[in-house]
């Protein structure tokens, strides 16, 4: 098992088919690499949370994940959610370091990729 991990973090919708670019996402990045512990957390709505997904994690003897949040921008979720429950976790879990990485949104390679794409409107 390894000590590290990839939290994949996304907002989360009522409707289950919400989740299935980001469903589509870990698969292949699992295909891409079967050796690395990608997990798929939500902020509400769906599951798991990141807690529960911390806590599988922690469980499973991962100490270290880091946190990609599948969003466009830092809005208050990011700013504001997201840091209450990393503390929530640490507490829970001195052992288990969470990086919390920029979103997805932020990336100039995604900003650059939407450009390109949106060109082909």
């Amino acid at each position: 098992m390894p000590v590290t991990a990839l939290i994949l973090f996304a907002h989360g919708a009522r409707d289950a088919r919400w989740a299935e670019p980001f469903e589509a996402i870990r698969a292949a990045l699992l295909a891409s690499a079967p050796q690395q512990r990608v997990e798929l957390a939500y902020l509400e709505f769906m599951q798991p949370t990141l807690e529960q997904a911390a806590a599988r994690l922690y469980a499973e003897g991962v100490r270290e994940a880091r946190v990609v949040p599948l969003f466009l921008a830092t809005g208050g979720h990011l700013r504001n959610d997201l840091p209450k429950t990393v503390s929530r976790i640490n507490a829970q879990y001195p052992g288990l370091r969470l990086d919390v990485r920029a979103p997805l949104g932020e990336s100039p390679q995604m900003r650059q990729a939407i450009v390109d794409w949106l060109r082909t409107m």
